[in-house]
């Protein structure tokens, strides 16, 4: 339930947060960044007010009013979410069993191995079948523990109204704009995570672990199962 209420908060934020950018698609760093200051860098792209200097003789659709209602309403649905589910993680003790490395994983040795098994299309083990190998695990706890929590973080800190409550917490990540810079990059960070993720599941059996995912039925292929486990 919490994995496809956060999908389709994570695409209702992605939609809105692309126009959020086009309003101003030039990032700062510090406290202080508006259309008279230098930017950092700056999106190639047309922006949808044409008080927003990018090079180009038009401007875009204006989306900026509904794209930040939804960005900000659909994150709080996220945040909900997320909260549920990681109380569900450590009560069930599902972080602990399912996503920290085995002992024996937690070496650099393993983390290549698995790569050049994926490198070299090497059908995977048979404890995978029902279970996440250590490149999974990592990647997972580095979305839940991590990118998450800093994307949040960096979102709020990006509000005049957040920064005016808790200064502190946006002066530790060097000021509204640079916080809006990190927020970017971020988002990014999670967008990659996720193509990489599709890309995954599809090349692992689509329909299977779709329905896996959805029903909790996973169906085994007869290779993946010990010789000792068939009977």
């Amino acid at each position: 339930m919490t994995h496809w209420i956060t999908v389709f908060c994570f695409c209702a934020l992605l939609i809105s947060g692309i126009e959020i950018v086009i309003s101003h698609p030039r990032f700062y760093w510090g406290e202080v960044g508006n259309v008279g200051t230098s930017p950092l860098f700056t999106i190639p792209i047309p922006s949808s007010r044409g008080t927003v200097p990018t090079g180009y003789g038009f401007v875009m659709p204006d989306q900026n009013g509904w794209s930040r209602y939804l960005h900000f309403q659909t994150a709080w649905a996220l945040v909900l979410t997320g909260l549920v589910y990681g109380l569900a993680g450590l009560w069930t003790g599902h972080f602990w069993k399912d996503l920290v490395p085995e002992r024996g994983d937690r070496k650099w040795r393993a983390y290549w191995g698995r790569t050049a098994q994926y490198l070299r299309r090497t059908p995977p083990e048979a404890r995978e079948a029902n279970s996440y190998n250590v490149l999974q695990r990592t990647a997972y706890l580095g979305v839940i523990f991590v990118l998450f929590p800093l994307v949040i973080w960096t979102g709020l800190a990006s509000s005049p109204a957040f920064d005016s409550a808790v200064p502190a917490a946006v002066n530790l990540l060097g000021g509204r704009q640079s916080a809006r810079t990190l927020h970017f990059f971020v988002s990014g960070a999670l967008v990659l995570f996720l193509l990489v993720h599709v890309a995954m599941v599809a090349l692992s059996g689509f329909r299977n672990r779709m329905r896996g995912m959805i029903s909790g039925r996973l169906v085994v292929p007869e290779a993946a199962v010990p010789e000792e486990e068939r009977s």
